[in-house]
């Protein structure tokens, strides 16, 4: 009513070409509008700390560069628990997207990002303390990484390893991609207490009541599990599946006729480890893959979307 009141008192002077000043205030009122009804309810999210995408100088404070694991997970975790991505520079409009629902579910104090290059490691850090690391080696953080490429391969292929440094520290590990949205917290529905949680990369739809043991296996006699959403307890079963993902990775490198990532890899080692770790395959109903979401718009259509939890978007699909 406020706004209408206001549209409705403007003086029909206020619209001829005279009165310039006139549409420049209104234009100016609606901005602040708009952000004090959109903008200001997160102004305490880590998103808005990321709005300048220029690259930061090459000088990089000893403080951040010097910083350990050990020390930024001390930092961030909460009753043993934090939340980690790997960003590299390329990367800062995902991330953005990334913090915004994990914000909303008051979860991002738990967020460690783990930087593959110098220049996120000191943008995110410069701006929110303490909350990134970097593990060498660094990558370029000029280079895309564009899917199927060698750099992307090197970006991701160094994921088990990260989290098993993560686990030997003793921390229960919640892994994502930064191409993901929250729309609810996901955290109660990790019930029990297994060694790994993930997510189901088939596009056919699951019902919420679906088994949660690992599905069988394909032709190739791989599953197809995706390894964008990963819940972790510092499990020995955990750490042994981490440990063969990097066999997996090591005796599959990249190569150009072999374009591949880390999740085949991810798939060989579930196989392997399959009577040795506890797993618990999270409803696709909940924790969709684009795959699901995107190419099955009559479910997305029936269900409104209100079973989903965690919606992995695929951009780079």
């Amino acid at each position: 009513m406020e706004k209408q009141r206001l549209f409705s008192s403007a003086s029909p002077l206020s619209y001829s070409s005279n009165s310039i000043l006139s549409r420049n205030s209104l234009l100016l009122l609606i901005t602040l509008l708009v952000i004090l009804g959109v903008f200001m309810p997160w102004a305490g999210s880590p998103l808005f700390l990321f709005s300048n995408t220029n690259a930061p100088s090459s000088s990089f404070p000893s403080k951040w560069v010097d910083y350990s694991l050990a020390k930024a997970a001390k930092f961030v975790a909460k009753n043993g628990t934090l939340i980690a991505c790997t960003v590299s520079y390329r990367f800062f409009p995902f991330l953005n997207n990334w913090l915004i629902g994990v914000s909303r579910q008051k979860h991002q104090d738990k967020v460690l990002v783990i930087a593959e290059d110098y220049a996120t490691l000191y943008k995110v850090n410069s701006k929110w303390p303490g909350h990134a690391v970097l593990i060498p080696p660094a990558l370029d953080s000029q280079t895309a990484h564009s899917f199927g490429s060698q750099g992307f391969f090197n970006l991701t292929s160094r994921r088990p390893e990260h989290l098993l440094q993560l686990l030997e520290l003793g921390y229960k590990v919640m892994y994502n991609d930064v191409d993901m949205v929250w729309l609810q917290d996901p955290f109660p529905y990790l019930q029990g207490s297994h060694d790994v949680y993930f997510m189901d990369d088939k596009t056919a739809i699951k019902p919420l009541s679906h088994s949660h043991d690992l599905p069988p296996s394909a032709r190739n006699g791989r599953t197809n599990i995706c390894s964008c959403m990963i819940f972790l307890r510092p499990t020995n079963g955990a750490k042994l599946l981490m440990k063969q993902w990097i066999e997996e990775l090591h005796a599959q490198p990249w190569s150009k006729s072999n374009k591949g990532n880390d999740q085949p890899g991810f798939n060989w080692a579930l196989g392997k480890t399959a009577h040795q770790v506890d797993v618990y395959l999270l409803s696709q109903a909940a924790f969709p893959t684009g795959g699901v979401y995107f190419w099955n718009k009559t479910w997305v259509e029936e269900t409104k979307g209100k079973h989903v939890i965690v919606l992995h978007y695929r951009l780079r699909q």
